[in-house]
């Protein structure tokens, strides 16, 4: 956005006026006291008078020109010259002071509450360094409320679902435990369901405080990777043989790549090995119809590995994948389903792989679906998200 002049009001102008006016008259009163001294000092001294003689008669360029050259008026040209500039000087130093009027009145506008204005007045060029460094404070500033405010609706979110989620299965324990305290059950099979129910609603809960937990510590600031070099490829192969029994269940094979083998890589072995088993449990629970879990890692470059943990089941609309990394978001559209959860694994993912200097993203079509992690192979860089 462009600049504008600044418009002067009425009082300003006579300000401008009466200073310049005052300077010259100063200046010519000046200039006769000084020259009144000169005269006095010459009529005074005889070497003076000699000097200034001299200086007429080696001087001459036609019958005028002794007294063209006196000294009087040469001094009279060289302080006519040095006046302008002082009037000029002053004028100057007074319309920058109006300028500086005008932008602290701007900057009282901005601390009204306008915080939307910002300051586009055409100043000199010190004021104007000044002018750009308060707008970029405004700006920041503005961004660290809004920023504020986010973070407060966001706590407000977590709150709401948080309450929501614990409240359910809290509401159903209760609820048994009071059958149960109140003896209102038949024989000793109602007795053990009753009981049964409330310690699987209780293990919900369990879930979702843990999830809870190291989601806010993954996610608050400070947070530290505990680093150790290690074979991808075989934390690869150790989360497939942990998952064997469960696929086997399910009729699902996994399938492990990486290139080269081994894959070494510096990074927090604990903290990735939970994101890993975050998504293959996400691939058993929603890739309905799945035949395979795919486990590939490829170094790509100097410093850089690329893990795909894919599955062939049902695809993911794409109008949610934009949304699957959001905290308690779940594609089915339901809180309650029997998939469970505590809708909070891909935002701990995200979170993970950010303090790896990484980036998480998935794909999805008919063929397969892909949770894509591009991790740098030794701590302290940070990728550039690729376009997809």
């Amino acid at each position: 956005m462009g600049t504008e002049r600044i418009k002067l009001t009425g009082r300003e102008k006579s300000e401008l006026w009466v200073e310049g006016v005052v300077t010259v008259i100063l200046l010519l009163l000046l200039n006769f006291a000084v020259v009144v001294m000169i005269n006095q000092m010459i009529s005074a001294s005889r070497e003076w008078q000699s000097a200034i003689w001299t200086i007429k008669t080696t001087i001459t360029f036609g019958p005028n020109s002794a007294h063209l050259w006196s000294w009087q008026y040469l001094f009279v040209g060289v302080m006519a010259i040095a006046d302008i500039i002082v009037v000029y000087w002053r004028l100057i130093r007074r319309y920058r002071q109006m300028q500086m009027r005008h932008v602290i009145g701007e900057l009282h506008y901005i601390a009204d509450g306008h915080l939307n204005h910002r300051i586009r007045l055409e100043v000199n060029p010190d004021l104007q360094r000044v002018v750009t460094s308060i707008n970029a404070l405004v700006d920041s500033a503005v961004a660290s409320m809004e920023e504020e405010r986010k973070i407060e609706a966001s706590k407000d979110e977590l709150i709401t679902n948080v309450s929501h989620d614990i409240r359910t299965p809290l509401t159903s324990i209760i609820g048994y435990l009071g059958l149960i305290e109140d003896k209102q059950y038949h024989n000793e099979k109602d007795l053990l369901k009753y009981v049964h129910t409330a310690f699987l609603k209780a293990g919900q809960m369990k879930v979702l405080v843990e999830d809870l937990f190291e989601y806010t510590k993954v996610r608050s600031q400070g947070t530290k990777l505990n680093t150790t070099t290690f074979d991808m490829a075989a934390m690869l192969e150790q989360l497939s043989a942990s998952f064997e029994l469960d696929a086997g269940k399910q009729g699902v094979e996994f399938e492990v790549k990486a290139e080269p083998t081994p894959l070494m890589m510096t990074a927090d072995a604990e903290k990735l090995s939970r994101v890993f088993n975050n998504l293959v449990i996400n691939a058993f629970k929603y890739g309905k119809g799945a035949k395979h879990i795919y486990l590939d890692a490829k170094q790509t470059g100097a410093d850089e590995v690329v893990i795909r943990i894919s599955n062939d089941g049902e695809p993911i609309p794409n109008e949610s994948l934009s949304l699957l990394f959001e905290r308690f978001y779940r594609v089915e559209g339901s809180r309650s389903k029997a998939t469970g959860g505590s809708g909070l694994g891909l935002a701990i993912a995200q979170s993970i792989v950010a303090l790896h200097g990484g980036y998480i993203y998935a794909e999805s079509s008919a063929a397969l679906t892909s949770f894509v992690m591009q991790l740098p192979l030794k701590p302290g860089v940070k990728l550039q998200k690729k376009s997809k």
